[in-house]
This record gives C-alpha cells, structure tokens and sequence, in this order.
C-alpha cells in the first residue's frame, strides 16, 4: 500500500471521527470587539424553516390550502418583550460564566407560510442587534484580557413582542392557525414544532481553537471604517476568529433536519430544516486565546509578539509555509535534473532498419522504367518481391517477351564461366545480389535465380 493511500484513508478517518459529533443549528452571529471601548456592536440571526407535508391531502391540506401570509415587526429596548429578551440572554451569559452583559437590543422578526399542494412551509427568522458591555476583565496599559464567553446567545422561554410569539415555532400556527394546530399539538409534531428559535448554543460549545483565526496588519487601513473608530484604533492590527466551514477542526458543516410523523385522518409529516451556524468575531489588537475560570478569553495586545507570524489557528508557523515552498522548488530542480540526464543517455544515430537486414533487388528495365546500378532494397524474409516490384514489370510481364538475341560464343562463355568462377569461390553470385540472372542458357551456376534462368531457356 503506498503511502498516498495510507496518508488518504488517514484523512478520512480525521474527517469521520471529527464530524460523528457535530451538530448544526441555525444561529450566525457578527461581533466586533473594541477592548479600547466600553460597549460593542453585535448582530445575531436565527432561522429555521417547518414544512408540513400533506401527500396524501387530507383536514390539514384543506386547511391550508391556498393560504399565504407574512408576520414581520421590530422593535427596541423600550418593548417590554424585548427587554424580557435582554434579561434572558443575559441571564444565560451569566450561567455560562462570562461577565459580560448586553445593554441595548434591537429585534426584528419575520414569519412567512406559504400553502402548496403537497406541503406548507413557514420561514422563521429573528434578527438580534445590540450593544455588549463588560467584556474587558483587565487591562494593563499593554494588554486586555477580553472575555468571549458571552456568545451562546440563546433562550428557551416563550418571547412575545407586539402579541407575537417568536422563540417557539409552534406559537405562531396557534395563534394564526388555530384549526391546523388542533392536528399537530400534543402529537409527534411537538418534538419539532417545540424547538426554540433563539438557540446559539452550538457558537459556544464549539472553541474557538477550532475556529479559523487571522490577523490584518493593515486593518488599520482597511477595516477602520467598519469600526467607525479610524482614529481611535491608529497603530493596532485586527484580529478575526470565524467559523463554520468544514474542516477538519469543526468537522462537517450541514443543515439540520428534525422529522416527526403525525397520525390523524390522514399520515402528516412535520420537518424542520435549520442551516449550519457561522461566526465572525472581531477584536481590535492581536488577540491571544486563553482559559479563564473556564471561560474563553483573549489576551490583545496592540502588535504581534515580535517574531510571531502566523495565519491561521494551530499556531501554523509561517516558516513551514516558506518550507513547504522551498521543498516545492526542491522537487522542481529534482526533475528537471533527472529530465536532463535522460536525454543525455538517450541514443543518437541510426534508428531505422538496419541494413544488414536489407537485400537489394535489380530495378524494372522495361519501357518506362528507370533503372539504375544502385536498384532497390527489399527486408530479408519479408513478403515476396513480386507483391512490390514496379508497376513497369508488371505491365512488361504481359506483353510478349521479344526473342532473345545471339551473342557470340565467346560473350556467353565468358558470362557462363564468371558466374561458375564465383560459385567455385564460395562467393555470393553477382546474379544473386542483383535479384535476376545475368547470364544465358550455358550458364553453370549454382545459384537457384541462375538454375530458374536456364531452365526457362532451354
């Protein structure tokens, strides 16, 4: 098994093992953390869709069918629902440990259902923007410790503003529909419908050492004008934590589907599906990750440590980057000289047919041909000759051959008598090198052209 394989399988096993315990809520939550301030803006959003699903019709499709409203509101911090809000969520911040405190809130809301022929769907949505308070525990003069365990913004209690219930899903069919949640109430239905809205609590459990953290030194320059403090912050970088994104600290992110099958006059379906949380969190300075009392913390500073040069959580030093480039190069130069060095072994010179491996044949002399002394070559043991030889032999072999001529005696004797020379030798006949008998009838040779040759005269 090569290493590939094994580094591959190993992977994947990260990947199981780091995501067979995640959850995914529906909570996406933007802060941004001055510690030179007294207060932070913060924005949280919760939303969910239901859908309940008819197909097979029945009372609740009847209900249903054709309906389509929107519910939507804002309202502050002088709403009396809105200040219960604030009291709950401070009230968990203070049971998860932090000292933080939320001292202005804004909400707005949005519910909208929609009947189709098989299904209803209601969007639920909850938008939360405030000020945050009480996040810094100390401060020196060179570093701020700055407390992050107040971001599990979440209640289970009922909230009703301007007579609207928003945490509880199934409020808001009790009071607008009241004939469909006769059908669903005190069913199966409830572990789904039941499930507060306002629910951040996977933001908290997840820590932020698992979160993706980057600094900007020039975040002076570029993000001042998000803060709205340009001056104020002159001379600090900003540091950012965000998460949701699947990886192998946070595991896979996936929405989160929550089922339950309800048995009335006909079989309903009720299922919710709550996206995966996010989290952007910014503080001014370089922030440091720490525990304290239990509870997340950052130590900001207005610079680095000197020396310090990361991107990204894990302490990823940035000389393993320049590392892993140089092995990079390394493997470059590796095979280049390896390229190089093959095509310096590679053979230069004849790289065709060898010639001992050809065998020369006597060119056409017929009408129209071309012959010359130096003929043609043809590959040993290959196809016959005859298959090749030139279109001229051919169309010369069906005429009639004209009537050999006489020449003297002594001419053919000497002919005869040069091939039988050559034979006596043990050398090659010249007939045999040129592929045809140069001699006539008396011919004494032994080659097997030369013996064909006579035997078609005689």
């Amino acid at each position: 098994m090569s290493r590939a394989l094994v580094l591959t399988i190993l992977l994947a096993g990260l990947v199981v093992v780091g995501t067979s315990g995640s959850t995914a809520w529906a909570a996406q939550l933007d802060a941004r953390i001055n510690p030179n301030n007294e207060s932070s803006p913060f924005k949280m959003n919760y939303q969910k869709t239901v859908f309940i699903e008819y197909p097979n019709g029945g009372n609740l499709f009847d209900i249903l069918q054709g309906k389509e409203w929107t519910i939507s509101g804002t309202a502050d911090s002088s709403n009396p629902g809105v200040q219960e809000l604030m009291a709950e969520l401070n009230q968990g911040i203070i049971e998860d440990g932090s000292h933080a405190r939320i001292s202005d809130l804004n909400v707005a809301y949005d519910f909208h259902l929609k009947a189709r022929n098989i299904n209803t769907s209601v969007d639920y949505r909850v938008i939360i923007e405030g000020t945050l308070t009480d996040y810094v525990i100390t401060d020196d003069g060179q570093r701020s410790l700055v407390d992050l365990g107040w971001r599990g913004l979440s209640t289970d209690k009922p909230i009703t503003i301007d007579g609207v219930e928003i945490n509880i899903p199934i409020n808001i069919l009790r009071d607008q529909e009241p004939e469909a949640y006769a059908i669903l109430a005190g069913t199966e239905a409830d572990t789904v419908l039941d499930k507060h809205l306002i629910n951040a609590d996977f933001i908290l459990e997840q820590p932020l050492t698992n979160w993706h953290f980057l600094f900007d030194p020039t975040g002076i320059n570029v993000d001042a004008g998000t803060f709205g403090l340009s001056e104020d912050i002159a001379g600090f970088v900003v540091s950012s934590w965000t998460m949701g994104e699947s990886s192998i600290r946070e595991g896979r992110q996936v929405e989160r589907v929550f089922e339950a099958q309800v048995s009335s006059d006909q079989t309903y379906f009720v299922r919710s599906v709550q996206s995966s949380d996010q989290g952007n969190l910014y503080t001014i300075g370089f922030g440091s990750l720490d525990m304290l009392d239990g509870v997340e913390i950052a130590g900001v500073t207005a610079t680095p440590p000197e020396g310090y040069a990361t991107t990204s959580t894990g302490d990823f030093p940035i000389f393993i980057v320049y590392g892993m480039a140089g092995m990079a190069a390394i493997a470059g130069i590796a095979f280049f000289f390896v390229s190089n060095r093959a095509l310096k072994n590679e053979k230069v010179g004849q790289q065709g047919i060898d010639p001992s491996n050809l065998v020369g044949y006597q060119t056409s002399s017929s009408s129209g041909g071309y012959q010359t002394n130096r003929g043609e070559a043809q590959l040993r043991g290959d196809s016959d000759y005859q298959q090749t030889r030139s279109v001229y032999e051919g169309e010369s072999s069906s005429q009639q051959a004209p009537p050999p001529q006489q020449e003297p005696a002594s001419n053919q004797e000497e002919a005869a008598c040069g091939c039988a020379a050559s034979a006596e030798m043990g050398s090659e006949c010249d007939c045999e090198m040129q592929g045809s008998c140069l001699c006539d009838a008396t011919c004494k040779c032994n080659a097997d052209i030369c013996k064909e040759q006579v035997r078609s005269m005689s």
